[in-house]
């Protein structure tokens, strides 16, 4: 019905425009063509820069001027910065004066005690089995058992936070919420894990803590499986703060990665069309199960219980359905977290990613979204 009475469809990212045209609305692509678009979503810099980073705003003004603000485009005169070392060191000090300001914000709010030198990994999303939380959640479970026998491996310290709010009726998501939290609780008490790693699901999420969150976060968790993320906004927020984000090939991630470079984002997992031919051939979830044993371990544990709470409704989907492809995709993050930690120990090469990011984010604007929105489909001059 839609495809019929409406003027325009739109995709929303250009990977999911092609879905459209090729998968979902085929039949009426072949028949009015003309009638599909794919306008990428964007965001307000005003607000998602500007409003809750104000301190890195200053700095770029001080550094390119203000014209950005009005054409934030401009910000491609950010670049040339990332190579100076005094530019390096204050954005630096503004990215860590953002994470102890969400530290306290959380102390204060929470009770929690976050260290503002751990790495700050956060996924703020809605909470839903295809943006795939309980695929981080089972890799820090792995992190977790790592560390359990053997405290004193080489790692980075890193805090995960989860923000995020499920449907009211959807029972398996809220599961996941819990089984973060039981996570969380759990490593807190463990003082010798503690202090090298740390989760965190914050409470009561909205924009106003997300003003928080968007300037203190260093790694973007865009980890939806390819195909089923239409566009996202949250990924172009972050980067827009100087987040790196660590992906799928899926949706509004993939024009990021044409925009600031393979060398600047952390790309891991399949492909659509990997995953469309896995669909094809039969998906069987319980071959990594038996055969992966850091996968069993984790589901296992799901099952045997994370401080005292049990999880058998989320284990038994993961080994028995799987429908967003958890466990096929596990090993390829895993290298990817281990890639963001190895990453982070080299500051000046981790500054400039995070700079090359701001400076690409100005695409993302909600300007140009509206802009060609009124040109392409409203048809105002």
């Amino acid at each position: 019905f839609a495809c019929n009475t409406c003027q325009e469809v739109n995709g929303v990212s250009k990977l999911h425009g092609d879905i459209l045209k090729q998968e979902t609305f085929h039949d009426f692509y072949l028949v009015m063509p003309e009638k599909f678009s794919a306008i990428t979503n964007g965001i307000t810099h005003r607000r998602w820069l500007m409003a809750c980073n104000p301190e890195l705003t200053k700095l770029i003004c001080d550094t390119i001027g203000t014209d950005w603000v009005k054409d934030p485009e401009l910000l491609h005169d950010l670049a040339p910065y990332a190579d100076d070392a005094a530019f390096r060191e204050q954005f630096e000090k503004i990215k860590h004066n953002n994470k102890v300001r969400l530290s306290n914000f959380l102390k204060e709010h929470q009770g929690a005690i976050v260290d503002p030198n751990f790495i700050f990994d956060a996924q703020s999303k809605r909470l839903h089995e295809y943006k795939r939380q309980h695929l981080n959640a089972m890799h820090i479970l792995a992190q977790y058992n790592a560390l359990l026998e053997n405290p004193d491996m080489d790692f980075t310290p890193k805090t995960y936070i989860f923000a995020a709010k499920a449907a009211p009726g959807y029972y398996l998501a809220k599961q996941i919420i819990k089984m973060i939290w039981a996570l969380s609780e759990e490593i807190r008490k463990n003082p010798r894990i503690s202090d090298k790693l740390s989760v965190y699901f914050l409470e009561d999420y909205k924009v106003t803590l997300s003003e928080l969150l968007m300037p203190a976060s260093e790694i973007s968790e865009q980890i939806s499986l390819a195909g089923t993320e239409a566009s996202g906004t949250g990924n172009m927020k972050l980067m827009l703060n100087g987040a790196i984000t660590m992906g799928t090939l899926d949706g509004a991630n993939i024009e990021i990665k044409e925009a600031v470079g393979d060398e600047n984002i952390i790309i891991f997992g399949m492909k659509t069309e990997d995953v469309n031919a896995l669909k094809a051939q039969g998906y069987n979830p319980g071959s990594f199960y038996h055969n992966n044993g850091i996968i069993k371990a984790c589901i296992d544990r799901m099952s045997a219980g994370i401080n005292g709470c049990t999880f058998n409704e989320v284990a038994d989907s993961l080994k028995n359905i799987d429908p967003y492809m958890v466990l096929a995709d596990f090993d390829s993050y895993a290298e990817a977290q281990a890639r963001s930690s190895s990453l982070y120990k080299d500051r000046t090469l981790w500054t400039k990613m995070s700079l090359h990011n701001i400076a690409n984010a100005g695409i993302f604007s909600a300007d140009r979204a509206v802009n060609e929105y009124a040109s392409n489909i409203w048809g105002i001059r």
